[in-house]
């Protein structure tokens, strides 16, 4: 799928990505910023059941979504939202 994607010289920019599913056994972070890997990027859940992880990412438009147990989830916390390849939505997130 081919993409424009906005990409700006710059340095690196600290992004915490967070999710509510303290039930969830198992959460990874997959987007275009890792090739949509989902064992890149493990996320860690916190004692208030809430998961985290943390990338270093260059200025760019980003596009991702939350893998938990094998299903993938929009994140609740960003409303803003870019349609798929697959018919449904992913996350945008804009590091400037």
């Amino acid at each position: 799928m081919a993409k424009e994607r906005l990409k700006q010289r710059g340095k690196k920019r600290r992004v915490l990505f967070s999710l509510e599913a303290s039930t969830a056994n198992k959460v990874s972070l997959g987007g275009d910023f890792n090739n949509w890997d989902t064992q890149a990027h493990l996320m860690r859940k916190d004692a208030n059941g809430v998961w985290k992880k943390t990338l270093m990412l260059p200025p760019a438009r980003y596009e991702y979504k939350f893998l938990v147990d094998g299903r993938w989830w929009n994140d609740p916390k960003n409303d803003q939202t870019c349609p798929n390849s697959f018919g449904t939505l992913n996350n945008v997130l804009i590091v400037s």
